[in-house]
């Protein structure tokens, strides 16, 4: 194995569990999918025998965003030899299935990039596999420091490396949340939204999205954890039956970890 540039030493930062796959609902909502939260995440240093291998979780919503973020890790460290790397992002065209319906389609790739075949892409795909994450990708760049780790070495370095780099990426829970709207006077629509709101406060499955205003009519928006019960038996409570919710779609809600 060529013996590349070392790279200067810097502290390592501790690594740590990776959380569970499936955390509890947040805020009322059904889990939805998981992923990483948006931006940049930060950079873990692993060094086995004077090796120093630098990992990165990245948000990666389609195959093009992951090979993107490889790409920009690639050109950061170009004097490193070897950028191995993994990725799972759903298919194009699909919206991710409820974690709780396993089997959902995405797409895996990984790559040893010029280390020996299945030493390092792999591990690192089935470190992500057990992160239960979708949508994410994950680059470890290696700075040889002249000493062969053998094939457990390197499976068991990488592996670590992709752990560590999952365990300090920060993390949120896509959610599906039902949208209803419900129309009443404008005289009455100010104690009726706070009145909702203090239900929704009490259960943390309904919310006030919003209130539209009009001349006679005001529309107040509420949204529920997507399978959850219709609000029409509250808004026939509140409203002595004058008011009834009507469905209005959906919108996802991305709720930190």
């Amino acid at each position: 194995m060529p013996v590349e540039r070392p790279m200067p030493a810097k502290p390592a930062p501790a690594g740590g569990p990776i959380p569970a796959a499936n955390p509890a609902p947040v805020g009322g909502a059904a889990p939805y999918r998981l992923t990483l939260a948006p931006g940049e995440q930060p950079e873990t240093d692993l060094e086995v025998k004077r090796s120093h291998f630098l990992a990165r979780a990245e948000r990666a919503d389609d195959e093009d965003a992951a090979r993107s973020f490889i790409a920009r890790i690639r050109s950061r460290y170009p004097d490193a030899r070897h950028h191995c790397s993994a990725f799972i992002v759903p298919q194009p065209g699909t919206s991710p299935a409820p974690l709780a319906s396993p089997g959902s389609p995405a797409i895996e790739r990984s790559s040893d990039d010029g280390e020996p075949s299945g030493t390092a892409g792999q591990p690192i795909l089935e470190v992500l596999r057990g992160s239960g994450l979708t949508g994410a990708a994950v680059v470890v760049t290696r700075y040889f420091g002249g000493t062969l780790l053998g094939t457990g070495g390197l499976v068991r370095a990488y592996s670590e490396a992709a752990s560590q780099a999952l365990a300090a990426a920060a993390r949120v829970s896509i959610s599906e949340r039902a949208l209803w709207e419900v129309r009443v006077p404008v005289a009455r629509a100010g104690r009726l939204e706070a009145e909702l709101r203090a239900a929704g406060s009490a259960d943390g499955a309904l919310a006030v999205e919003g209130t539209s205003w009009g001349a006679s009519d005001a529309v107040i928006l509420l949204s529920t954890p997507v399978g959850a019960p219709s609000p029409d038996e509250l808004i026939a409570s509140l409203t002595a039956g004058s008011a009834r919710p009507a469905p209005a779609g959906t919108r996802l809600v991305e709720s930190p970890l």
